[in-house]
């Protein structure tokens, strides 16, 4: 790596725009950058991101800027030569998303651990996608609106899709409340590679869970919009498969995972 070292002691006075240009075109012609004109754009300030009407980009409008780029006629797919069904056979398994719904604290995290750990155990390969997990990095700047949870939801789905074409077991573990957009991650797939699976534990017990303390903090009105206290729980109405818990019961984690890779032995996907 090239560097730029002082010929002297470190000075406090400005150097001109020339002067900087020219050290930077002496260095250049050290590295062997010929022909470049630093002069055009180089020490012009950045601007900000704006789209094609003059508005910043923010995470608002990024859903339709998606959409937008999504229907672009000249962006086309390019194929390879190695497929979704060559990496499969190369992993003995086939890839699908298993998507976990159900109210905060009905224990999905822990069951995707616990899923992830029975699978690794019989040499399946497996990626856990967890709700507040993907909030750190890739969902950071969405919050809580009924649009955000959309679009949080949307990119989760595309990453799961590209998981399950790696021919990867994904796990996706969030609340996601709204059944339409379940249905939106759903369509993305080939019809059987999206396992829906439903903990269907009763409010009052994730309540009394209440792991993060989330619901006292809903309850008392410092926290707007939470799922099943101000904002609305859609439960599927077709899923794959359904894991009931009521008050008073206690099923291992282990218990139900063992469900859910009895389900995927059945249908296949843990061969290639």
């Amino acid at each position: 790596m090239a560097t730029i070292q002082a010929a002297g002691p470190f000075s406090p006075s400005p150097l001109s725009k020339s002067g900087f240009a020219r050290i930077v075109k002496t260095n250049a012609t050290r590295i062997g950058l010929h022909g470049v004109d630093f002069r055009s754009s180089f020490l012009k300030p950045i601007k900000a991101m704006t789209n094609d009407c003059g508005a910043a980009i923010s995470g608002k409008n990024l859903r339709q800027m998606a959409k937008t780029v999504g229907k672009a006629t000249n962006i086309v797919w390019h194929k390879c030569s190695v497929e979704k069904c060559d990496r499969q056979e190369l992993l003995v398994q086939k890839g699908c998303v298993i998507w976990m719904t159900g109210l905060s604290g009905s224990g999905k995290s822990t069951l995707a651990c616990a899923l992830s750990r029975g699978l690794h155990s019989r040499g399946k390969l497996t990626y856990i996608l967890d709700g507040d997990n993907v909030r750190h990095g890739l969902n950071s700047d969405l919050g809580f609106k009924a649009e955000d949870r959309a679009e949080n939801i949307r990119r989760i789905g595309e990453v799961a899709k590209l998981f399950a074409d790696a021919g990867i077991i994904c796990i996706a573990s969030l609340i996601s409340p709204y059944r339409k957009d379940r249905d939106a991650c759903r369509a993305l797939l080939p019809e059987g590679d999206f396992i829906e699976v439903f903990l269907d534990v009763p409010l009052e017990v994730c309540e009394t869970r209440d792991p993060k303390g989330l619901y006292k903090l809903a309850r008392s009105g410092k926290i707007k919009g939470f799922t099943g206290i101000d904002d609305p729980y859609e439960p599927p109405v077709s899923c794959e498969i359904v894991l009931r818990q009521k008050a008073g019961e206690c099923v291992p984690p282990c218990a139900m995972a063992e469900t859910v890779i009895s389900y995927l032995e059945e249908k296949g996907y843990l061969q290639a």
